[in-house]
């Protein structure tokens, strides 16, 4: 297989973009240096970083939507057959946290057996559909709210 190295910038002629500019065009910053990420085009009292909310911590540029908290079907056998399996009844039998479940729902995937035919009052995946219908039980979503 026949690939070319990397141009690599300013290193001599010999790396492929060597003399004078290098590729960076003429003058200004960006020919200079790298430009930091808070720079917004004038000093910071004037800058968009200034006037985010202060969050402390790794997670602060990380996006704050979270995804629903996932049960595993094996985890359903906890309940019997009469049951019927929604979120109260999740955080009644301690499987789920309460104020995270409220938060960002609750979604039922696939992973292991399910022996007890129930009535399963949450978004599913197809798989753990089929496996609850294929148990006895039912799936009944609700309609989701606007």
């Amino acid at each position: 297989m026949n690939s070319r190295k990397k141009k690599r910038l300013g290193r001599g002629y010999g790396s492929g973009k060597g003399g004078h500019t290098v590729g960076r065009g003429a003058k200004g910053d960006k020919a200079r240096g790298k430009v930091p990420l808070t720079f917004a085009g004038t000093k910071m009292k004037k800058s968009w970083l200034k006037r985010l909310p202060l969050q402390r911590g790794k997670g602060r540029l990380k996006p704050s939507k979270r995804k629903p908290v996932i049960i595993n079907l094996k985890y359903l056998n906890l309940f019997t057959k009469t049951e019927s399996v929604n979120l109260k009844s999740l955080i009644k039998k301690g499987i789920v946290d309460g104020q995270e479940a409220k938060k960002f729902g609750i979604k039922i995937l696939g992973e292991g057996e399910l022996n007890v035919g129930l009535k399963v009052e949450l978004a599913c995946s197809k798989g753990a559909k089929l496996k609850i219908e294929k148990a006895g039980g039912q799936v009944v979503i609700s309609p989701k709210k606007k």
